[in-house]
């Protein structure tokens, strides 16, 4: 077997590759032996006695086949955590979504006339506070909210229309004796 390491060499050269990635036509030895410059061996390449071995695969399949599995929740339980708690979902995190999933809900019904300025006001404060844990706790003690004012608005209206029936009956009432005098 001759030694056919310059050749090699050359022919990585040329086809621009490392050696290793360099088939020498194992039937063609002594044409292959005889090249000795880079334009034989471009001619040895033409002519199918040199090729370039293809990359070998490196396949993806058992990675998405886990990444997959992970999506549904799998390879995620306590032997498989480092980091603490803290460290793999911050609760500041957590807490700026829910804070700003309130504060839009709240601007949405204010702009939609939903609820008032006041009102408003009040809720934002509340939900700065840490009164609401999600949404739907928020929108309950709202529709609460907006019950109670037309509650006490409905209070109110009949208290007044009472309060102004008792006054016409007493002016009626004066106006009677004062006639009853005369």
């Amino acid at each position: 077997m001759v030694s056919l390491k310059l050749q090699k060499r050359l022919a990585a050269s040329v086809l621009n590759c490392g050696k290793r990635k360099v088939w020498l036509d194992p039937n063609e030895i002594n044409e292959i032996h005889n090249a000795n410059s880079r334009q034989n061996f471009r001619k040895l390449i033409k002519d199918g006695y040199v090729i370039r071995k293809p990359n070998a695969i490196h396949s993806r399949a058992r990675v998405n086949e886990r990444a997959e599995a992970k999506r549904k929740g799998r390879h995620s339980g306590v032997g498989k955590r480092r980091g603490t708690r803290e460290a793999r979902f911050p609760s500041k995190i957590i807490w700026i979504r829910r804070t700003r999933v309130l504060r839009r809900l709240l601007r949405k019904y204010r702009s939609a006339q939903k609820i008032d300025k006041h009102l408003y006001h009040s809720l934002y404060n509340q939900c700065k506070g840490n009164v609401f844990k999600n949404k739907r706790v928020l929108m309950e003690h709202i529709h609460k909210a907006k019950s109670e004012q037309i509650r006490a608005k409905a209070l109110q209206a009949q208290a007044d229309a009472r309060r102004s029936r008792a006054r016409a009956k007493k002016s009626r009432r004066q106006e009677r004796i004062a006639e009853k005098e005369k």
